[in-house]
């Protein structure tokens, strides 16, 4: 086993000098020029998307090219799918759908509604050709603390007509379907469903089923099935209770369902890193899961698990120690289960900067050497490189000293690890020269809105909302839903470029104590301080979200731009009438994908109804497709009887969640 501690990289004897141009690996046709990567094998033809990410790596690119530069304006709309009789949320008049739509010899299939049904569906038409709806204990339905529509489902196949679907429902019930009927299969656990909550670690006092749950579909690598949890938002940032369940990972053989290991992402006494956990804290804490989604290699036969916070988000003080495995990368064994090495991305968590995304596998050639890489990219806009066989940083990330906490108890780390390529892309900190300033006027209210905040750099701990020094918290950028999330990001192999999403998302951290009956010291205070200027516009410089394009060979920035026009709401302000506003982009989830002639992306939810088609290597939009609504889901893409298509989830709040999908005019 191969263990690497919070500060085993401080050394550059592990550095990888980035300073390379491309190496030829072989000629697209779409792209003539000197390629440096390789596709991983995908295990799937080239018109097929059977995965979330499309393939275990998580690049979330396709190979086909029926749509592109030339005719990708004249996308149409082929057919709608409406997600609201299979449960719809009367509180908000619909749902916010995060589903992507995987398809599999000639039939696609998706989570859709709160019911978080199964449904096979006719890609060319739109029909449903199957429902899968989980039959599962009611309260454990009820209390479910992941209660959406979910991310999507998972294919597998013996390759011998054994076909199947697995998703987790909102229960937190693994559930085996048969991918041709629509029918459980009955060999699997238990009449096909595997109880998820029965392997778990319970803390005195927890109620299990409001605790944990899913939204993100399981991995499936070499025959072996991984699952990671997701805890409840609010016992995270402000815990009912100071125990909660801890976040295991665990595993089960594909065919039959049956357990083959857990990961304690908090471990158990006499297990490694228990001694981070000072003060028998590991006795108590919870959360830790992985509640995105996994990436594998079937080559190694390694998993890796992107790691979350440790109950609370904000407050560290009942967990003192770095808190091992919490957000760390963790490559295991898919097969034995045992660690083979990881990365502890933040040490005692306080920003509830927690692992968002699936990590991207790579094949590429960096500094003249062919290399296997692992990218884990972060709320904190900073993408961690390592070589996934050996844990080894491909540039140095060097531990530097950050600010100090003065809430009574807590105890945070003096240092967090710093990438020193490729550099951030997304704001980090803020200060009096970072903020808006479209006009003098906006200027001085927004210097007027950061005096009644604590500020500083990247690490800048929480305070009280109610300081000595008259402060009202600490303005945290990005904040705990930005830079990238669950929307992820995407990788073109043949390239080498990583085009990622993100948002400067601004949250307030903001402390007040905790009461006797939760046994929580300090929990996240809801004040109603505005962070805004002039009610909507962003405490900080635009582009308030954006995508930019790095080259993972070398780790340069090629391009970045906004991910939009200015919201509506900002341009309608009085007091930008004469003003001259760029384009500021949305501080919204933008879900994309890559193709091998376009970067396709959508705005997210609470952006406008549009899918956005960008040159890749300029970042310039070739065509903007309007749609119904904003998507909210993350787009996929497939040839079926010829044609491609590309689907994905729209909604927003009034509206039922729909799947969309786009195909060219049929030929005159």
């Amino acid at each position: 086993m191969i263990l690497f501690a919070k500060r085993s990289f401080r050394s550059s004897a592990f550095a990888v000098v980035a300073a390379l141009a491309f190496m030829v690996a072989f000629s697209c046709q779409q792209q003539p020029q000197r390629q440096p990567g390789k596709i991983i094998p995908l295990e799937q033809p080239d018109g097929e998307w059977r995965s979330l990410g499309r393939d275990l790596s998580f690049t979330r690119y396709s190979p086909l090219d029926q749509i592109n530069a030339e005719n990708v304006g004249s996308l149409e709309i082929a057919w709608r799918f409406k997600q609201e009789n299979y449960g719809l949320s009367p509180a908000i008049g619909g749902q916010s759908s995060e589903a992507t739509a995987i398809y599999v010899d000639g039939t696609a299939y998706v989570t859709a509604g709160l019911r978080r049904a199964v449904v096979a569906i006719d890609p060319g038409t739109g029909e449903a050709l199957w429902s899968y709806r989980p039959q599962e204990d009611p309260e454990r339905f009820q209390k479910a603390p992941r209660p959406s529509p979910g991310r999507g489902v998972t294919f597998w196949t013996d390759g011998k007509g054994d076909n199947r679907i697995y998703t987790v429902s909102k229960g937190f019930y693994l559930h085996a379907i048969d991918a041709e009927t629509g029918e459980l299969v009955e060999s699997f656990g238990t009449g096909g469903v595997v109880d998820l909550m029965a392997g778990l670690r319970k803390r005195d006092d927890v109620d299990m089923a409001g605790s944990i749950g899913s939204s993100s579909p399981p991995t499936i690598v070499n025959d072996v099935i991984v699952v990671g949890p997701a805890l409840a938002a609010a016992s995270g940032f402000r815990p009912a209770n100071v125990a909660n369940t801890p976040g295991d990972v665990q595993a089960f053989d594909v065919k039959t369902g049956a357990p083959l290991w857990t990961f304690h992402t908090i471990p158990d006494e006499g297990e490694t890193g228990v001694e981070t956990w000072e003060n028998d804290s590991w006795k108590v804490i919870g959360n830790t899961g992985v509640w995105t989604s996994i990436s594998a290699d079937p080559e190694l036969g390694y998993v890796y698990l992107p790691v979350e916070c440790p109950t609370n988000d904000y407050y560290g003080g009942q967990r003192p120690g770095d808190n091992l495995w919490a957000n760390s990368l963790v490559c295991m064994d898919a097969k034995t289960g045992e660690m083979v090495w990881h990365y502890q991305i933040v040490h005692h968590d306080v920003w509830d900067y927690d692992n968002p995304a699936a990590p991207i596998l790579a094949d590429l050639t960096i500094d003249g050497q062919n290399r296997k890489i692992v990218i884990q990219n972060t709320k904190q806009g900073y993408s961690y490189v390592f070589d996934r066989v050996t844990g080894e940083p491909i540039w140095p990330i060097e531990e530097r000293e950050v600010p100090q906490s003065d809430v009574p108890g807590e105890r945070t780390s003096p240092t967090q690890p710093h990438p020193t390529n490729p550099a951030p892309w997304e704001q980090q900190g803020i200060s009096e020269a970072d903020l808006v300033d479209f006009t003098p006027a906006v200027k001085r209210e927004a210097i007027k809105v950061l005096s009644q905040f604590r500020s500083g750099p990247l690490f800048t701990p929480a305070s009280l909302g109610d300081a000595e020094d008259g402060t009202q918290g600490v303005i945290q950028i990005p904040g705990a839903n930005g830079g990238v999330n669950w929307n992820m990001t995407s990788f073109d192999p043949i390239l080498g470029v990583n085009y990622i999403p993100s948002n400067t998302s601004i949250s307030r951290l903001a402390l007040q104590t905790g009461s006797d009956e939760s046994g929580v010291d300090f929990h996240q205070s809801f004040g109603r301080v505005s962070t805004r200027v002039f009610g909507e516009i962003l405490l900080s410089k635009p582009p308030w979200g954006r995508i930019t394009a790095i080259d993972m060979t070398s780790g340069d920035h090629m391009w970045m731009v906004a991910n939009g026009d200015t919201p509506q709401a900002v341009k309608d302000l009085p007091q930008l009438r004469r003003a001259n506003v760029p384009k500021t982009g949305k501080a919204t989830r933008v879900t994309s994908m890559v193709t091998s002639t376009l970067l396709f992306a959508g705005e997210g939810y609470g952006g406008d109804p549009f899918l956005h088609a960008y040159d890749k290597s300029t970042g310039d939009v070739v065509a903007s497709i309007e749609l119904p609504a904003a998507m909210s889901g993350m787009p996929s893409t497939f040839m079926h009887d010829g044609k491609q298509y590309i689907v994905f989830t729209i909604g927003e709040r009034g509206m039922p969640a729909e799947f969309v999908a786009l195909t060219l005019p049929d030929a005159e």
